[in-house]
């Protein structure tokens, strides 16, 4: 069936509720055609691609291949403008260790769970995981999504893993929940987050209003 010219395509691989993803999006792209898709097709003629998700990564990415969406993400990754949120960032690195599982391997790296180890504030009380709530992204270089966004603003999360890339260079923010930890990647034509845009108030919806009017 494909999609529009212009639009912008939510993937639907069956993993979370993808409702408020496409909610923020329409209020911050009003003049553009907002669709929520598990068609292929319409990933690959789409104008600019949303990957999010919900779940563990090996339902993740056994859903994606199910569905026949593989190719298409990564057909999107290649070649034009990528958002990736929460699972959907995961989903772009090499490995995970969530069910020891590969992911697409579109950016070099490993996703790790939280080392319990490690799970202490500067208190020293236990800090629980999943890391849920609000936190602070630090942007570790300028890019076009940070635009308006101070650094260090406020963010929603819901995780118990995160992605460690092989080199920094892809590296845009870091969030601190123990230890310091990778929360948002770029490279080329795309940038993948681990919070929450659509669920973190007025700066999330700049991030999303960014990417809309990102040209890469």
């Amino acid at each position: 069936m494909g999609a529009p010219a212009g639009a912008i395509v939510v993937v639907d691989y069956g993993m979370g509720n993808l409702r408020s993803v496409w909610q923020a999006l329409v209020h911050v792209a009003a003049d553009r055609q907002v669709i929520v898709s598990s068609d292929p097709a319409a990933v690959l003629a789409a104008e600019r691609v949303v990957f999010p998700g919900q779940g563990a990564m090996p339902d993740c990415m056994r859903e994606l291949q199910a569905r026949g969406l593989r190719e298409a993400v990564l057909e999107a990754a290649r070649n034009k403008p990528f958002l990736g949120i929460c699972i959907g960032q995961q989903m772009l690195f090499d490995h995970s260790e969530e069910g020891d599982v590969a992911g697409l391997g579109v950016i070099q790296g490993v996703v790790r769970r939280f080392p319990p180890s490690r799970m202490v504030d500067a208190a020293g009380k236990r800090l629980k995981v999943p890391h849920m709530g609000w936190n602070e992204v630090r942007q570790a270089k300028p890019h076009a999504l940070w635009k308006g966004i101070a650094d260090g603003a406020r963010f929603y999360f819901v995780h118990s893993y995160f992605v460690d890339p092989l080199a920094d260079d892809c590296v845009v923010g870091t969030t601190a929940y123990g230890l310091p930890f990778t929360s948002a990647v770029a490279r080329d034509n795309i940038f993948a987050i681990q919070c929450h845009p659509e669920k973190s108030a007025v700066d999330g919806l700049a991030l999303l209003a960014n990417f809309v009017a990102w040209k890469p």
